[in-house]
């Protein structure tokens, strides 16, 4: 068996390392199944199987009670794969053309791709982009990373503005309703009022309209 086949991992195990170093970005020391369960829309017991193949594999400790976490092995793993499912999407944006609600899918199939030249030469033809066009942070080769934006839209108190840097969800049918509203990394907005009753917002979009928009909108926007 050759060095390189012994290094790789399967599809599934790449998305469980990718979606476990996701969950700790928030500080998380272990993270659940269930939390997992929820980030790859899998069933509960499935992941437990896996879980205990990823720990057998020395990709991370994992306790049924504290949940997982990864090893420096499985970190670094994670962060390869991180780090070429958003190159593959600056790619498919900014050079055929994608729009940002279609990249997401075809990222998850091309970060698989096991060459250990690719991203390096993807990163440089990119011109070394520091984020994805959802507003994540890429990593470098050397394992530096831009800084990571968390302040929600909610969070901004009425009559301040913000910059939006991010996007926590990346669906289709949300950013569909951001192109329509006219968001975008980058767009100013400002925030009017906040609702008490049900914690909607009204905010105006770079000096356009007012428009009202749900609490989980302002979850899903990340400013600067």
């Amino acid at each position: 068996m050759s060095q390189l086949s012994k290094n790789m991992h399967t599809f599934s195990e790449e998305n469980y390392l990718r979606a476990i170093y996701r969950l700790s970005l928030d500080g998380s020391a272990k993270i659940s199944p269930t939390a997992i369960a929820e980030e790859l829309k899998n069933n509960p017991a499935s992941v437990v199987d896996m879980l205990k193949k990823l720990s057998d594999k020395k990709l991370i400790s994992y306790d049924k009670k504290k949940g997982a976490k990864l090893t420096d092995k499985g970190t670094k793993t994670a962060i390869e794969v991180v780090r070429k499912h958003r190159l593959w999407e600056v790619f498919l944006l900014e050079k055929l053309g994608y729009g940002w609600e279609e990249i997401h899918d075809i990222a998850e199939q091309l970060e698989h791709i096991h060459n250990d030249e690719l991203a390096d030469r993807l990163d440089k033809f990119l011109g070394f982009p520091d984020y994805d066009p959802h507003g994540d942070p890429i990593p470098k080769a050397n394992g530096k990373i831009a800084t990571t934006y968390k302040t929600m839209l909610l969070e901004v108190e009425p009559g301040g503005s913000c910059q939006v840097a991010a996007v926590k969800d990346t669906s289709v049918e949300f950013l569909q309703y951001l192109e329509k509203l006219g968001v975008g990394i980058g767009t100013r907005m400002k925030v009017i009022e906040k609702i008490a009753f049900d914690g909607s917002m009204v905010i105006q979009v770079s000096k356009g309209d007012k428009i009202n928009v749900s609490k989980k909108f302002g979850e899903s926007i990340l400013v600067g």
